[in-house]
């Protein structure tokens, strides 16, 4: 009889004992995702392609009044170049979003380099039938400091840019004038603005891709080309601009970390 009782005490002691344990235990509920972000810091690498459009005024007059050293040519003519071709580069940048909040700021800073092409032929009135001066223009290197400003909905954001450029260019004019070979060149480095936009998407984790079109203006500057053989020197005026389309590729720090 005492061990019937003795078992069944057991029995209520070892159920009252566990319903107590289990309830000291901590409640555990779904694992909780934190919300995406964009802040972060990145750098990433693109390429794409670029158009410019650059107006030389006046050619003709650095070839025959350097020449002719005399103030001969009348009138004005401007060359008007289209030049276009690849860019490759890499950006580097820092973006905030506020918890809870659809806006991004930021700043980024970006570099390209790459060849933009283009040239054309006039004719010198002074010089002997068929004398031309052939102008060429290349754009090998561009690089931006800009601000930058976005609307996120989950891994996808809008953003538009704009701040200050830069731009290394080389000009050349070759031809023949009234039997003299002439060989001009000039380099041209010089400051602008720029503005743009595109659209991003954060791929996996710390990896997003963009696609992106920038508009860079140059202003007007005088530059100054150098014969190579005879040492003659003048300037031309260069108006400017560049557009851009890049893809581009970056690697977060930070951001995208659950």
């Amino acid at each position: 009889m005492k061990r019937p009782l003795l078992a069944g005490a057991a029995s209520v002691l070892l159920i009252v004992g566990s319903h107590a344990l289990a309830a000291d235990l901590p409640l555990k509920g779904p694992r909780v995702i934190p919300p995406f972000t964009w802040t972060s810091c990145y750098a990433g690498a693109h390429g794409g392609g670029g158009w410019a459009r650059k107006d030389i005024t006046d050619p003709v007059q650095l070839v025959q009044d350097s020449i002719l050293d005399a103030s001969v040519t009348t009138g004005m003519t401007t060359a008007r170049l289209s030049p276009s071709g690849y860019l490759i580069g890499g950006q580097f940048g820092r973006d905030y979003q506020p918890i809870g909040a659809p806006w991004v700021i930021g700043f980024e800073g970006s570099f390209s380099g790459g060849s933009l092409n283009g040239d054309k032929s006039l004719g010198l009135p002074l010089g002997d039938p068929g004398d031309l001066a052939r102008v060429s223009a290349r754009l090998d290197f561009i690089s931006s400091g800009t601000a930058r400003i976005g609307l996120a909905s989950d891994r996808w954001l809008l953003y538009f840019k704009g701040g200050v450029a830069g731009a290394s260019d080389k000009y050349k004019v070759v031809g023949t004038f009234q039997g003299t070979p002439f060989d001009f060149e000039g380099e041209d480095i010089r400051i602008g603005w720029t503005a743009g936009g595109g659209v991003e998407w954060a791929l996996f984790d710390n990896w997003s891709a963009k696609l992106e079109y920038d508009f860079y203006g140059f202003g007007t500057s005088s530059v100054q080309l150098t014969d190579n053989s005879s040492g003659l020197s003048g300037p031309v005026q260069v108006k400017q601009s560049v557009q851009a389309v890049k893809l581009g590729l970056n690697f977060h720090i930070w951001s995208f970390d659950r």
